[in-house]
């Protein structure tokens, strides 16, 4: 009779497969990722795809990079390490380099560094300074200038995973985002990725 209910089991398939995947070798990817790329692998309107760049199956984007926004994803196809960089209770400290439009007052600086609020709540604390404008890659296409108004770069580092959260946490204090790039994930920097680029690096935090 056992031998006949491991027959019939509809579970025994899918316990084989949970087992194959716990014993893959963990992975993860460091990308570049370009402005107007998804965080995906397939798209039915047809717009760029992480498809497009990686050419790795069963890996997966640990936490979001929205599509207008540039710089560092990672990728792994280890679920474990996936939550511990995505899931904000975790605290995984990431760091943006924005362009603003405006020049920054001492007083904006402040409020973005005690918390911003905005709909979903407000936000924690945060690492915020003024920097000179990175020497990076020019994108493709080019941000709007406008003559009249300045621009200025922020290096921001939080901890949470709010929904676009640096636009618009910038946007709150009367500070337009009008470039992001990611260019670090906890221990993981950007380096010399450019876009497009990928490498693959132990999986250790």
């Amino acid at each position: 009779m056992q031998g006949d209910y491991k027959k019939r089991s509809p579970y025994r398939g899918q316990r084989t497969r949970q087992s194959q995947r716990s014993q893959q070798t963990p992975r993860l990817i460091l990308f570049n990722k370009p402005y107007d790329v998804l965080t995906q692998f397939t798209d039915e309107a047809g717009r760029r795809t992480l498809k497009d760049y990686i050419p790795i199956q069963q890996v997966y984007a640990a936490g979001r990079l929205d599509r207008n926004s540039e710089g560092l994803l990672l990728l792994t196809n280890d679920g474990s390490l996936q939550a511990r960089i995505a899931e904000p209770k975790y605290g995984m400290q990431k760091t943006y380099w924005a362009q603003v439009e405006g020049e920054p007052t001492a007083a904006q600086l402040e409020s973005l560094r005690q918390g911003v609020m905005l709909k979903d709540g407000m936000t924690l604390p945060a690492q915020v300074e003024l920097i000179a404008a990175p020497d990076i890659w020019s994108r493709q296409p080019p941000i709007r200038y406008r003559a009249t108004i300045p621009t200025a770069w922020l290096a921001l580092t939080i901890t949470e995973g709010k929904n676009r959260q640096v636009r618009r946490m910038t946007a709150a204090v009367g500070l337009p985002t009008l470039r992001l790039v990611r260019v670090r994930i906890g221990p993981w920097s950007l380096g010399d990725l450019q876009p497009g680029q990928w490498k693959e690096v132990a999986p250790k935090i």
